[in-house]
């Protein structure tokens, strides 16, 4: 999603600096009009001593140390926004770092997925109100045309409600994944699933974004051939339940998705978890036969 959001930002009137781990990624941010930084020291040495307003988007397990290899360059009044997935837990002391180095940091939940370029971003923010105020104009260009932003609160609402999100997205697919399931397994034997799916989609009670793009891909691959049915977990279910467990929450349909996707990396694998795949590249592009 970051490379989205950088296009989106630089093809609607801000000027972004766009840097990336892979050069080729860079080059393609400057196709488009960014200015290249192939390096961290090259983003801050882009805005001429001026503060930085940073958005990063990592994976959670590398967050806390890129985090502070930023702090020690960037200069005082700069802003960090982590777009990513990271454990709200530890958003607290990451803004205590970034404040004592004299910036400022925003968590800002994000979701989208590949589509948000042409749908717009749901933004969850949270972390320092003036903060947000400023980079509200970026917040809503990102938002066009049907997406939006909501601040929150003190630093880790913004990723808490994400977090959120996020465990009752597995609960969804998981529930559409095993009707479906049904359907192909039932006793008519010669049921058109992506069929099924395209009347669900017409102002029926489970219409919804994740089911058309589960009929989406039901129409391209009917079998789901070549689909191994390895399903990831990313984390924000995980700390969900570990959430939910702390405060004596009991959450049987998210904790049983979960499972699934557990289970499905020890080879416990079937249509259902084959769908899952699915679903997943259709609205994030993770990898269809792999854990990322």
């Amino acid at each position: 999603m970051g490379g989205q959001i950088a296009k989106k930002l630089q093809e609607n009137g801000h000027d972004v600096v766009a840097h990336n781990r892979s050069a080729d990624k860079v080059d393609e941010a400057k196709a488009y009009g960014a200015t290249p930084a192939y390096t961290d020291q090259e983003v801050v040495d882009a805005f001429a001593g001026e503060p930085v307003v940073l958005w990063i988007m990592l994976p959670a397990e590398i967050i806390d140390a890129k985090v502070d290899e930023w702090l020690a360059i960037l200069p005082a009044g700069s802003t960090i926004i982590d777009g990513g997935n990271s454990d709200y837990r530890g958003d607290a002391a990451r803004a205590e770092r970034a404040a004592a180095k004299g910036v400022k940091f925003l968590d800002i939940g994000t979701s989208g997925g590949v589509w948000g370029l042409t749908n717009g971003f749901s933004m969850m923010v949270g972390g320092d109100k003036d903060s947000y105020d400023a980079v509200v104009p970026a917040l809503d260009t990102l938002a066009v045309p049907r997406g939006g932003h909501q601040y929150f609160g003190t630093n880790g609402t913004g990723h808490f409600v994400k977090m959120v999100h996020n465990a009752i997205e597995y609960g969804m697919m998981q529930s559409l994944a095993e009707g479906y399931r049904v359907l192909k397994e039932g006793p008519y034997k010669e049921l058109d699933l992506a069929a099924a799916g395209d009347i669900w989609q017409q102002s029926s009670v489970v219409t919804s974004w994740l089911n058309d793009l589960t009929r989406q891909a039901l129409h391209e691959n009917p079998e789901m051939d070549g689909i191994s049915g390895v399903v990831a977990e990313s984390g924000e279910a995980r700390w969900t339940l570990e959430t939910a467990n702390e405060l004596g929450i009991p959450m049987p349909a998210i904790q049983a998705s979960f499972d699934v996707r557990l289970a499905s990396q020890q080879g416990s694998v079937d249509f259902s978890t084959k769908l899952l795949a699915a679903m997943r590249a259709k609205f994030g592009g993770h990898d269809i036969n792999g854990i990322q």
